[in-house]
């Protein structure tokens, strides 16, 4: 940004809803003071009105705009004291400056006021749009006039009147309140007694007039008279020494996810590497210029610089010093020079032909056990020149840098790797971001003018019309109605930023299949909404037919763009972000996540090197949130370190981590030139939840692959995760809030839709990554994002009903016990449960209590049983071991199918044969809901009858047998002993197995 523009940060206070009254007649009297960066405005107050409405523009300047993402701007609600007997606080909002938006981007959204205290009694919401301006500076402005002083000074000491009078009042309304509960202790500290004094006085000396009722944005002054300017200065010279340390941290915490710098690699290995630095060379003599390159030796490793003429290389090597070979590095430089050789054709003719000849310039040699070592925070260490030794060419120097550190210096990441090869694009670590993904909706309301031909024929009269809209490669379209009919249909679209330029609606005949003509929607210009209480506003678009019908008609629409919604892209049960798409409902971070991805070990080799011996290049893919990482690709080793930790914010607790091993088949080439695919290798997941806060989980996890052979142990991956959380508060208060934002439950999506939309975020997430450069495979974003997950699987199907029957093995014990019980299996515990049912029913006011310290109890015994490491993926519960291979090849199999005619056929049957039991159980769980609801609709009349009898024998029972005998009866009844019990079922059993259904009547 230009050093002479200035930023502005524009407030608009729109309207409030629900407010709160506190005149004492029903209503309030409502103004809003907004205070951001040491300046404070205030808008008009609105009279009796608990829905005021304002819609004045507030604007403040911006004076650091670096640092404008931490400053918090503050919204207070208060009821004028001139319209009531008090003035009272109504609310407040606190915005973080991360939340607000250009000029242009900025939504109408809805905050809940918040309370100041315990005790304050707050209600509604208040409507603001916050955006921000860079324009030019202006001018410096001139002196102020007296006048304006003198109504500065006026004004000063009328605002801290009333905020003395509020604070009184406050304190009289918390000694009213119980002492067991003390208030919060008011935000904004008391000012110094210098400006007390000061007030005191003034306010003594002349009394200032009333204000007027309103008001038009006046700005609340803060200056000071020309006495007190050294008071201010150090007043003003503290708040700046705080808030600049404020900034400093915040920014400091923001930005360890950003900055390999900061990071101390406190959960990895430091591995040490030997840095060189090549900057440039010089030459003695005067001679022509020609390319120049710098070569490095070290043992068996051998590497040059790029060849440069009358430039720097200034390129950075990093050697692993655990695969050195050798106690030396040499460094030489040498000169492409061109000669001409003549070469002899048959007698006479001669040729001549250039040849390009590498000619030593020198080489200098360095003692590796006497090279310096870096501890930071020293800076980098500064090249030096060193004296070529060579016999040919003296005189020639070359600048050069040798230090040894680890993989925390800032040099490592665009360095020449000698473990992952090199300066190779596709094997370097990098840090990818998924695009930000908005639901478009799209509302069809009618059409008018078409240009079908004549009405009154009977063909177009009776045409049915639909509405199709595409945007990108989705395509989705309305209901068919009759021409002249409304459609009212909400179509939901997928935008990913930077978003597609139209959106094509199109009206097509049913009838005849024929375009009746198309419009075009910019989408980068629709409207932006954060919840469903701002209407998008409808327009008419006209419609182009054909190339002789530049006008077809016109078509009715809203379009708007869904900021309230979360865009799911990934599987409900494994998502890692749960933020809405606008940046104004943006929630601050809770914690951090840090993962550190130390190596693997034992990994099986995946392809062949040379057609003679297996290898794999290893690199690992960690998910959460947008921030994807890749680390850097370790060639040819079965046991790779990469000790590469990195740091994610976290906004919800509940959210998994996704990391994945995959084999790196991209950085060769085939014989077409196309690259080769990754192979995975392994998978793992850690749900955040489990983790314990401020606490390092060092583990190793199996890697484990599904192939169509079965499933197949790769190797074994270690990392280090640390969950930091410095808020109890905020992490508890988590637990309680929506899993999605607010629109999710206002307006939800079915999940038919949903599920629709969540596999076209994720084509386009793994269409976005794989454009990046260097690419994310597109078979490893489809496998970190489970794009297979709605796919039929006879594994996956066994997996879950086995889930759901170990849900109800619980109520199986429990039935289990109480039928032994009822049996007698166990005489003491029988007449114990004798006992127990005697005190319940005596004493049932201690049920509730005794059943939650049960709880209580026999939870806090299992804490010491609790869960020590995070699970990783369970084979046994998967079920991958408890399939046949014809399972497993069918789960692989993709849509359509592609094998035989007779494999489909028997994979057929085999479904049908499922599905009859299905359809049996499903049946008979029918059946018995429509038993009870013959009951009541006397299908059997007898049935009916005896049951009503029955009903009115039970109702003179009851009235006359006390409760509390009918459950202690009841109960000994149903434990009695077996000599007492027979070996049929019971009568009301019987009688309700004998109940009609339904099942009789289906075809």
């Amino acid at each position: 940004m230009a050093e002479n523009c200035t930023r502005k940060l524009i407030v608009e206070i729109c309207n409030a809803k629900n407010l709160m009254p506190k005149d004492g007649q029903g209503t309030a009297s409502a103004y809003a003071i907004v205070d951001f960066d040491g300046q404070r405005r205030r808008t008009k107050t609105k009279f009796r009105d608990l829905n005021p409405v304002w819609d004045e523009k507030l604007e403040f300047l911006v004076h650091d705009i670096e640092s404008m993402a931490a400053e918090m701007l503050e919204i207070n609600l208060y009821n004028d004291k001139k319209m009531g007997k008090r003035s009272t606080f109504l609310g407040k909002v606190k915005l973080a400056g991360s939340v607000f938006v250009k000029a242009g981007e900025e939504t109408l959204v809805y905050y809940p006021l918040e309370k100041r205290s315990v005790f304050s009694q707050i209600k509604g919401e208040i409507g603001v749009k916050v955006f921000y301006v860079d324009e030019e500076a202006p001018p410096a402005p001139a002196e102020p006039a007296a006048e304006q002083k003198a109504e500065t000074a006026e004004e000063k000491p009328k605002e801290e009147e009333d905020k003395k009078e509020e604070n009184v009042e406050e304190k009289k309304e918390e000694e009213e309140k119980p002492k067991e509960e003390p208030p919060k202790e008011e935000e904004k500290p008391n000012p110094p007694p210098a400006e007390a004094s000061k007030s005191e006085d003034t306010t003594a000396a002349a009394t200032p007039p009333p204000p007027p009722p309103e008001v038009e944005n006046p700005p609340i002054a803060h200056k000071e008279e020309a006495s007190s300017t050294k008071v201010v200065a150090t007043k003003s010279k503290v708040e700046i020494g705080k808030s600049s340390q404020l900034v400093i941290n915040e920014l400091e915490l923001r930005s360890l996810s950003g900055d390999h710098n900061r990071i101390a690699y406190d959960l990895v290995d430091r591995m040490p590497f030997l840095y060189v630095r090549v900057v440039k060379a010089k030459r003695a003599n005067k001679e022509p210029a020609c390319p120049l390159h710098a070569k490095l030796v070290i043992g068996t490793h051998s590497i040059k610089t790029k060849s440069q003429i009358d430039k720097d290389w200034d390129q950075v090597f990093a050697f692993d010093k655990e695969g050195l070979n050798s106690s030396s590095l040499e460094v030489s430089v040498w000169a492409e020079e061109e000669k001409k050789e003549e070469q002899k054709e048959g007698d006479a003719a001669t040729t001549a032909t250039t040849v390009v000849v590498d000619n030593c310039l020198g080489a200098v040699s360095f003692d590796l056990q006497e090279v310096p070592k870096r501890v930071p925070p020293d800076s980098p260490l500064a090249p030096q020149w060193y004296s070529l030794e060579s016999e040919k060419s003296p005189g020639n120097d070359v600048m050069v840098s040798v230090w040894v550190w680890t993989q925390a210096d800032e040099a490592f990441q665009e360095a020449w790797q000698s473990d992952s090869g090199g300066l190779i694009p596709e094997t370097r670590a990098k840090v990818y971001l998924s695009p930000k993904l908005w639901y478009l909706r799209l509302t069809v309301i009618q059409t008018q003018d078409l240009q079908l031909g004549s009405v009154s024929e009977p063909k177009v009269r009776s045409s049915e019309l639909y509405v199709k809209a595409q945007l990108g490669a989705q395509l989705f379209k309305t209901s068919r109605t009759p021409v002249g009919s409304a459609w009212n249909e909400d179509l939901v679209f997928v935008a990913a930023e930077p978003f597609e330029p139209f959106l094509v609606v199109m009206v097509e005949d049913w009838s005849n299949g024929q375009l009746v003509g198309q419009a075009k929607i910019h989408v980068p210009s629709l409207e932006r909404r954060t919840d469903d209480k701002t209407e998008p506003k409808s327009r008419w678009f006209n419609l182009v037919g054909a190339e002789n019908k530049p006008y077809a008609g016109r078509i009715h629409v809203k379009a708007c763009l869904e900021g309230g919604y979360h865009v799911l892209d990934e599987a409900a049960h494994v998502t890692s972000d749960v933020q809405a798409a606008a940046k104004q409902l943006a929630k601050p971070p809770i914690g951090l996540l840090d993962v550190g991805i130390r190596g693997a070990s034992n990994l099986l080799p995946v392809k062949t090197k040379d057609g003679t011996r297996g290898t794999t290049d290893a690199y690992v893919v960690a998910k959460y949130g947008q921030k994807w990482i890749r680390t850097r690709t370790i060639l040819d080793r079965f046991n790779p370190r990469w000790n590469e930790q990195y740091t994610w914010d976290v906004y919800d607790p509940c959210t998994v981590l996704t990391i994945g091993v995959f084999d790196n088949g991209r950085y060769k080439r085939d014989e077409t030139g196309k690259p080769g695919r990754d192979l995975r290798i392994g998978k793992i997941r850690v749900r955040l939840s489990t983790l314990d806060t401020n606490k390092v989980y060092l583990n190793s996890y199996m890697l484990t692959v599904l192939l169509p052979n079965g499933a197949k142990k790769m190797g074994e991956i270690e990392i280090a995760v640390r969950f930091s959380c410095s808020s109890w508060l905020s992490l508890i208060q988590a637990y309680g809030t929506p899993l999605l934002p607010r629109m999710h439950y206002l307006r939800p999506l079915g999940p038919a839709q949903q599920d629709i939309l969540r596999q076209t975020a994720m084509r386009i997430v793994t269409a976005r990554l794989a454009r990046s450069e260097p690419p994310l495979g597109q078979e490893v974003v489809q496998f970190m994002l489970d794009t297979d997950t709605h796919v039929w699987s006879m594994r996956k199907s066994k997996a879950n009903w086995f889930r759901v029957v170990g849900c109800l093995s619980h109520a199986a014990i429990l039935a289990r016990w109480l039928d032994g019980i009822r049996t007698w299996a166990h005489p003491p515990t029988t007449i114990l449960v004798h006992v127990l049912l005697i005190a319940v029913v005596m004493c049932p006011q201690l049920v509730l209590s005794t059943i939650f310290m049960y709880a209580f109890l026999n939870l806090a015994l299992r804490f010491r049983y609790r869960m020590r490491v995070p699970h990783n993926v369970d084979l046994r519960l998967s079920y991958v071991d408890a399939v046949g291979p014809d399972e497993l090849d069918e789960e692989f199999d993709g849509l359509p199918t592609t094998r035989s005619p007779d494999t489909v056929r028997f994979r057929y049957d085999r479904l049908r044969a499922l599905a009859s039991r299905a359809q049996t159980l499903l049946g008979d769980v029918a059946a018995q809901g429509e038993r009870l609801e013959a009951l009541f609709n006397w299908k059997d009349p007898r049935a009916t009858g005896i049951f009503v009898v029955v009903c009115l024998f039970a109702s003179l029972l009851f009235y006359v047998v006390p409760f509390k005998v009918f459950v202690l009866g009841s109960g000994f009844y149903y434990i009695r002993h077996p000599r007492f019990r027979g070996d049929m079922p019971s009568a009301p059993l019987n009688f309700f197995r004998r109940l009609p259904s339904l099942s009789d009547q289906i075809m």
